[in-house]
């Protein structure tokens, strides 16, 4: 136990080493501090040009709260996390397997720096958003799972930064479940990793963004506004009654698996979930509600 929690510290203290130095230089393009916030204005100043529903406020509501819970998700939560989490899986696992001469890398399919760096990165993204749609599908069909995913459902008026609107739980469980498949591609360093984030950074604001925009025929690969609005309706059939349009970057396994549903325009549909009128609305006891809730 002991080691373990040297490597979260390790971890932690690395990290925050790490972030100063994000913050302070910006000489890099890889660079989540100011490439968040740079995304996070473009795709504002998009939802100001050309709003989908032209009576919501530039500054919606909770627009303060869910720009807070960007940054902390983001940077003092996500990536620490990111960071700490897969340390310890990684040494948890091969702790596992060294009674029988295994470790992690023994089960390295390939390594994808023998690969194009295209179709690499490629497989790299297609893998992890695969694994992540099945995630998503599991916190709406798990009640426990549930109370901690309704934090980001609790989002009443759409904007980019209800994106990174989620309980600190969310993370543990998407990272715990990506690491042993993204361990068995193996081979990626930051820069390729930088690349997907900033992508699926991209998507997921403009997905959630005040724009009616649906791509057009890209509407069957990626996933958009349209598309999603409706995975945060309020109120829908009882034979989708756990969700839909479960993608978080693509919405091209929804169609594939039938979790697809875009009945009508959507513009003006009421979002959030059953009796979410007694949610919590600050952030401290949004955190703390599913730890309350039986």
């Amino acid at each position: 136990m002991e080691k373990y929690l040297d490597i979260i510290k390790n971890s932690y203290s690395g990290y925050w080493n790490y972030l100063k130095n994000e913050i302070i230089s910006i000489n890099h393009w890889d660079n989540y501090f100011y490439g968040l916030i740079l995304i996070s204005l473009v795709v504002w100043g998009l939802e100001i040009a050309f709003p989908w529903r032209k009576n919501q406020a530039i500054f919606r509501k909770d627009f303060w709260l869910d720009t807070f819970y960007m940054f902390f998700n983001f940077f003092l939560l996500n990536l620490i996390i990111l960071i700490a989490l897969s340390n310890v899986i990684a040494e948890f696992f091969n702790d596992l397997l060294k009674p029988v001469g295994l470790s992690i890398a023994s089960f390295q399919l390939f390594d994808v720096d023998d690969l194009p760096k295209a179709l690499g990165l490629l497989i790299f993204f297609l893998v992890s958003d695969f694994v992540q749609w099945n995630t998503h599908r599991l916190l709406h069909r798990w009640p426990w799972l549930w109370n901690f995913h309704k934090v980001h459902h609790s989002v009443k008026q759409m904007g980019f930064a209800a994106h990174l609107r989620y309980h600190w739980m969310e993370p543990v469980v998407y990272k715990s479940l990506l690491y042993i498949p993204i361990a068995i591609i193996g081979g990626f360093d930051a820069q390729d990793v930088a690349i997907v984030y900033f992508f699926t950074i991209i998507i997921g604001h403009l997905n959630h963004a005040n724009l009616g925009w649906d791509y057009g025929i890209l509407k069957y690969v990626f996933n958009n506004p349209k598309m999603h609005i409706w995975h945060h309706a309020k109120e829908l059939p009882k034979h989708v009654r756990y969700g839909v349009n479960y993608g978080l970057t693509l919405s091209l396994w929804d169609y594939l698996f039938k979790t697809n549903y875009v009945p009508y325009d959507g513009t003006y549909i009421e979002l959030g979930f059953e009796d979410d009128e007694t949610f919590p609305k600050d952030f401290m006891s949004q955190e703390l509600y599913p730890l309350k809730k039986k």
